[in-house]
C-alpha cells in the first residue's frame, strides 16, 4: 500500500517537474549577459521575488523531492 501510494506521488512529482523545466526562461543570455552588465538590472537584483526565481525554488524543491522518493522506492525496506 505504501510503495503504490509513493510510487503515485513519485509519478505526479516527476510530471509537475518537467512541466516548470519546460515553463523557465533558457539562460542563452549567458556570458554575454554578464559582460553588458545584464546582471545589475531591477529583475537580476530581484529575482527571487518574480516569477522566474519562484520556478527555480520550485524547481530546486521538486528536484530533491524527486530524488528522495526514487532513493526511498529504491530502498529494499518497501519490497
Amino acid at each position: 500500500m505504501l510503495k503504490t501510494l509513493l510510487t503515485i506521488v513519485f509519478l505526479v512529482v516527476g510530471l509537475i517537474l518537467t512541466v516548470i523545466v519546460l515553463m523557465q526562461e533558457s539562460k542563452s543570455a549567458g556570458l554575454s549577459g554578464s559582460i553588458s552588465g545584464a546582471a545589475d538590472t531591477y529583475w537580476g537584483r530581484n529575482k527571487g521575488r518574480s516569477m522566474e526565481g519562484a520556478l527555480e525554488k520550485g524547481t530546486k524543491i521538486l528536484a530533491v523531492l524527486f530524488l528522495v522518493l526514487a532513493v526511498v522506492l529504491n530502498c529494499s525496506l518497501l519490497k
